[in-house]
């Protein structure tokens, strides 16, 4: 035999009514489980508003015919005329007897625990007539049975305590009387010994399933509700939580009083004790299999089986030298709260016992707060202990499972994951069982700390980083086309999802936290009535507080550096291929660097010196594994290294230039890459990262060009000035090619000093077979002595770029 229990949802609406009829079909013809129903959805909340309401002398009548109606819809749906008039009649006296009391709520303005109670039981009472009289229809047996009757308890209104051995025996003889009837029994309420009705705390119907279930020693108890078993966290948070096949009831308790809502925590005892299974189905779902909480389950390759919290917490702390090595401190301390209900959810103390820490629900944090200020009245005047204060808008998030215990670093990966998120843990509390480790936190913090440890603890789901993108130009255009075409690999072979959040250029930005699609953003983009600000772009970023968050720019402005520093002090990572941040003075590139590691996130730039070329993940390489850099010497422009490849074969140096501006390979003037200050730049990056506190000033800079060239009042006047100088570069070709030498515009780094100056070098030097508009570095260190260590490639270009601003976002997930 079992008891089936049905939750609100499952009685909330004709549908869902319709559902459980359906789902009790197949017991025909079995022997009749037992039935416990709650409510309907919304119905006991309606039912407590309605009571305050009238308790402050405010109108409830309008609501209590809403939930009068509700239950008469549901009648005159499922129900034909001729059988309407008994459950109606039934049904309006419930309405009438419920008004009376509000009534009388109202005339005295008193709403005491007792009538509170009363007043709840309706919602169980009503619904059960409700949906015992529809089943009729198909089951003749079904039998209306009023549970208050029968569960017994003392007189503690509100959360009643059962008095189990009475409450069993009562049961027993009942169903013995009445095995031939499908029981429908109201769940959540019970009476004392004097027949006042009491009830047994919020989620108080699994509760009574659990009850009848041990009272007959039930096959299994099977609470059935609106989701497919307990989940690996709450799916409201965490859009990845999957259903889980099995907890042990430990797992389950500590879920379930951590926040879990598919559970009523105490529904675990009596199956625990009687060793009956609870399964947790869904009523929509009804071929899913569930969650089973048994003993004996299976070994399981989760290292943990759950993250559950609780939403809304209080902490208070007391502390002081007056409870240093004081024998029996804190069993007076908790003694007390205990005596006056007062309920604590967590305790930690400091090992030098200067302190203790404890959590409590925060409708109770004042009479906490009160209570110790009286009972330690005297160790506080004589300021032995420091007078304690109330912390609010705090939650509590825990993990939970039996593999804990034998599972190493589980403790560090949970603090990993919070950490690197920026999530403060304000407390911390571990059983000696290791079944359950429990932070503190702020409550802004817990919806991203829980799809952050959801996203370290189950490697088999893929990892999300949420993106936010600056620049819509040919990188940002190329990125975002790669990483479309990317998405199924990354899910196949890195485990990765990377969902686009938001992109701003200088127009409009767009914002959704459900993602962008990638196949509609310029369309979405440029619909968007929002103008851009970056301000507003980057409050609205952080105001998201998602995990695994990465700032993007792709632009080459100065306006989004003066953010960097506040979005990695808000633990989120930057990706930029903007070299201006970097390059400028040293003090800000040196604090971009400590806040990413203050914050535990990256701060990664490979594009600002090469491209998609690996030059600084190279240069970090050799120096992380203790190798010491010699000298550097490199070519980093593709526009120089383009016209001095090219220009040989008779042909004039501003023939090169020209045909240079005309393949895209410079800016519109010229002279914006042949000053070669973006070489400057990148030298200088690479410089800082390779220990120098360098500043521009520090540079030797030598000007490839006559200054008459640079000093041109416009583009036609510079060429017409390169073509003026024609003797003088064909001067430096010749002198070269008789030397059997090639003209290179090269940037060094010895000793700590960087110059950039043209050289020609010979077939012995590796930048001698140049070609194309490759850029190219040279590593001579202690292990690559005699043959340097030579990294060679496109240095420039839309396609290259955006796939090193790709690698570097990849290279966070890798985290």
């Amino acid at each position: 035999m079992n008891i089936l229990k049905f939750g609100g949802t499952s009685v909330g609406s004709v549908d869902s009514i319709s559902a459980l009829i359906e789902i009790l079909k197949p017991l025909q013809g079995q022997e009749n489980p037992v039935v416990v129903l709650s409510a309907m959805g919304g119905v006991t909340n309606t039912l407590l508003e309605m009571a305050e309401s009238a308790k402050d002398l405010q109108d409830y009548t309008e609501r209590l015919k809403l939930v009068e109606e509700k239950h008469f819809k549901v009648i005159r749906t499922l129900l034909p005329a001729s059988a309407q008039n008994p459950v109606l009649t039934k049904l309006k006296i419930c309405f009438n007897e419920l008004e009376d009391i509000l009534q009388s709520v109202y005339n005295l303005r008193e709403l005491s625990p007792q009538t509170k109670d009363l007043i709840l039981s309706y919602g169980e009472r009503c619904a059960t007539i409700m949906v015992s009289h529809i089943a009729k229809q198909q089951f003749p047996e079904a039998l209306y049975v009023d549970g208050s009757e029968l569960i017994k308890t003392d007189s503690n209104f509100g959360q009643a305590k059962v008095n189990t051995q009475i409450t069993e025996m009562l049961i027993r003889d009942f169903y013995k009387d009445h095995q031939d009837k499908l029981l429908f029994v109201t769940g959540f309420i019970s009476s004392n010994d004097e027949g006042r009705v009491t009830t047994l705390g919020r989620g108080g119907s699994d509760y009574t399933a659990a009850i009848w279930g041990a009272a007959l020693n039930a096959d299994q108890i099977e609470i059935w509700t609106d989701v497919d078993g307990m989940l690996t966290a709450d799916p409201r948070m965490v859009k990845k939580a999957f259903s889980l096949p099995e907890l042990s009831y430990t797992e389950a308790m500590e879920l379930s009083y951590f926040g879990a809502k598919v559970i009523y925590p105490p529904t675990m005892i009596p199956a625990f004790l009687k060793r009956i299974p609870i399964v947790i189905k869904n009523t929509f779902n009804t071929d899913f299999a569930g969650t089973y909480i048994k003993h004996g389950i299976s070994p399981s390759p989760l290292p943990i089986k759950g993250i559950s919290s609780i939403d809304e917490i209080s902490v208070l702390n007391l502390s002081g030298s007056g409870m240093v090595g004081k024998a029996g401190f804190s069993g007076r301390l908790f003694s007390m709260l205990s005596r006056e209900q007062v309920n604590v959810v967590l305790i930690t103390q400091s090992s030098s016992e200067h302190s203790i820490t404890f959590a409590v629900k925060p409708a109770d944090s004042l009479k906490a707060l009160s209570l110790i200020n009286k009972e330690f009245e005297l160790e506080l005047q004589a300021r032995k202990l420091e007078y304690p204060e109330v912390e609010n808008g705090l939650s509590v998030l825990a993990i939970v499972g039996e593999n804990m215990k034998r599972t190493p670093g589980m403790s560090g990966k949970l603090f990993s994951a919070l950490g690197r998120n920026g999530v403060n843990v304000r407390a911390i509390a571990q059983g000696s069982s290791e079944y359950n480790i429990s932070v503190i936190i702020s409550k802004t913090d817990l919806s991203k700390a829980v799809n952050a440890v959801h996203d370290a603890f189950y490697a088999d789901l893929k990892k999300t980083l949420h993106i936010f993108c600056l620049g819509t130009g040919n990188i940002g255009k190329t990125l975002f086309r790669q990483l479309q075409e990317q998405m199924p690999f990354l899910a196949a072979n890195n485990d990765l999802q990377v969902k686009v959040m938001g992109i701003s250029n200088t127009r409009t930005m767009l914002l959704n936290p459900d993602g962008i699609d990638l196949a509609t953003w310029e369309e979405e983009l440029d619909a968007q009535e929002t103008k851009a600000s970056l301000p507003d772009f980057i409050k609205r970023m952080k105001s998201m507080n998602l995990p695994n968050c990465v700032f993007v720019d792709n632009t080459a402005s100065h306006n989004p550096i003066e953010y960097y520093l506040d979005i990695l002090q808000s633990s989120i990572s930057v990706v930029t291929c903007n070299k201006l941040g970097n390059s400028a003075d040293y003090e800000q590139y040196a604090a971009f660097k400590q806040a990413a590691r203050t914050y535990g996130v990256d701060f990664f730039y490979e594009t600002n010196v090469g491209a998609g070329l690996p030059i600084i993940r190279t240069l970090r390489d050799l120096m992380l594994s203790g190798d010491q850099v010699g000298r550097i010497e490199a070519i980093l422009s593709g526009t120089i290294s383009y016209i001095f490849n090219n220009y040989k074969n008779g042909v004039l140096f501003h023939e090169v230039v020209k045909e240079a501006q005309d393949k895209g390979y410079t800016e519109p003037d010229p002279r914006d890459d042949l000053n070669g200050k973006d070489f400057m730049r990148k030298m200088l990056i690479l410089a800082r990262d390779a220990g120098y506190a360098l500043e521009e000033k520090d540079i030797d800079l030598q000007n490839m060009l006559p200054a008459s060239c640079m000093a041109a009042e416009s583009v036609a006047d510079f060429y017409q000035e390169l073509e003026n100088n024609t003797a003088y570069f064909e001067n430096l070709k010749s002198e070269a090619t008789n030397n059997n030498k090639v003209l290179r515009y090269i940037g060094k780094l010895e000793d700590g000093k960087v110059s950039i100056n043209l050289q020609m070098v010979d077939e012995n030097h590796p930048f001698f077979t140049l070609s194309g508009s490759d850029n190219i570095i040279s590593f001579t260190t202690n292990r690559y002595k005699d043959r340097p260590l030579v990294v060679k490639g496109p240095g420039a270009g839309a396609e290259v770029t955006a796939a090193g601003v790709f690698a570097d976002i990849i290279n966070v997930g890798k985290r």
